[in-house]
């Protein structure tokens, strides 16, 4: 979508056209557009009718936001659930404590959104579609403290006393795969921006090698963020305590939403590869990519299964929400096939050598949820 066709949906025309179709059950919706091109033209029916495709997509994420929000298809394939937003909000709450927040490079929007409901947000992204799909945005995310400008990211005049910057967008056609420097802007120039600052965030696509982020920047803390099972976004986090300072080997965090949960790193050796025993576990895509598999084996007394990639084993059972638990039931002769069904759904990265096995799930025991949205506040 072309920042002149977004401009005509939000026309009086457009907003009867988008009413029109939304309204539409998706099984009828093939048989209208005939009749509307007639009457609003082909170009502008065709827009309408993909955004309220994507906001049906676009659901899943943003819940009950999403029949009022503009998106692209990279915007939706790149937001993580609003939870997770929600999440990182509270823990600016709670932990960093500051009043005013620049957002750069703004990505889906959503993170800027969320800040404004209790920060005083200022957001700058190079792109002008994105800037003024994030102002129309503002209405449908209940009106947050958001001012907009649309500029270079490095060489705007930041006033924020914490900084979030989102690196997870879609790069462009000189992007170089994996290489997080070919960003605009590149990670380096994000990471002297928070040194800089002292206090803030960078997000992150969540399968970047470490040797793509050295020292993953001297962070004060890692995190992924998995949300129902499926990875979302890894965080770097500058300044979450009153006494960080940069340091060599930052903690690493797995956060499990909407339970809440988080395995934190204890810097452990690799856990030993081990045959197939009683239980099978299939780690949450969040444990995988923040590599704390040593940690999980060890609160579980479980070994990597032979031959099984990620895939822990152990003889005794014991309720975890960071994996899903099976009970073998059977051993099945070796296919060289991957592992059950029921891991793979786990998003978990197996060897084809992998064990086969009759499985009986158990289900994972998770801690109270709380709620996902944090309160409003006008202030700190």
């Amino acid at each position: 979508m072309d920042l002149e066709t977004f401009r005509a949906l939000l026309t009086e025309e457009g907003q009867a056209l988008l009413a029109v179709l939304q309204d539409t059950d998706p099984a009828q919706e093939p048989a209208a557009p005939a009749g509307l091109r007639r009457t609003h033209g082909a170009a502008l029916v065709d827009a309408a009718r993909e955004q309220v495709r994507l906001r049906r997509q676009a659901a899943a994420k943003f819940g009950e936001h999403a029949p009022r929000l503009y998106f692209t298809p990279d915007s939706v394939e790149l937001s993580s659930h609003l939870a997770v937003s929600e999440y990182k909000l509270d823990r600016v709450l709670n932990e960093i404590g500051v009043v005013m927040i620049d957002a750069m490079s703004l990505g889906s929007g959503a993170d800027a959104h969320v800040l404004g409901w209790s920060h005083m947000t200022s957001a700058v992204d190079g792109d002008r579609l994105t800037v003024e799909i994030a102002a129309a945005n503002r209405q449908g995310m209940d009106e947050p403290m958001l001012d907009l400008t649309c500029g270079d990211v490095t060489e705007f005049d930041s006033q924020g006393e914490a900084v979030f910057i989102d690196l997870m967008r879609r790069p462009g056609p000189d992007h170089r795969h994996g290489d997080p420097e070919s960003y605009d802007p590149p990670l380096s120039w994000a990471l002297e921006r928070l040194h800089t600052t002292g206090a803030g965030w960078i997000r992150l696509a969540p399968g970047l090698p470490d040797e793509a982020v050295p020292g993953l920047g001297g962070a004060h803390e890692a995190e992924w963020i998995s949300y129902d099972g499926h990875i979302q976004e890894a965080v770097l986090w500058f300044g979450v305590d009153e006494l960080w300072t940069p340091q060599p080997d930052p903690v690493r965090k797995a956060t499990l939403l909407p339970a809440g949960a988080s395995l934190t790193g204890r810097g452990l050796p690799h856990p030993a590869v081990r045959a197939a025993g009683r239980y099978l576990y299939a780690p949450d895509p969040a444990v995988v990519h923040a590599r704390l598999l040593p940690e999980l084996a060890e609160d579980l007394a479980a070994g990597l299964l032979e031959g099984g990639g990620t895939l822990l084993t152990s003889d005794e059972l014991r309720p975890t929400p960071f994996a899903a638990a099976y009970e073998i039931s059977g051993a099945l002769p070796f296919t060289g096939a991957a592992p059950p069904a029921a891991a793979a759904a786990q998003g978990v990265r197996t060897e084809a050598d992998a064990f086969g096995a009759d499985l009986a799930p158990h289900a994972p025991v998770a801690p109270t949820a709380r709620s996902s949205r944090p309160r409003r506040r006008s202030g700190s």
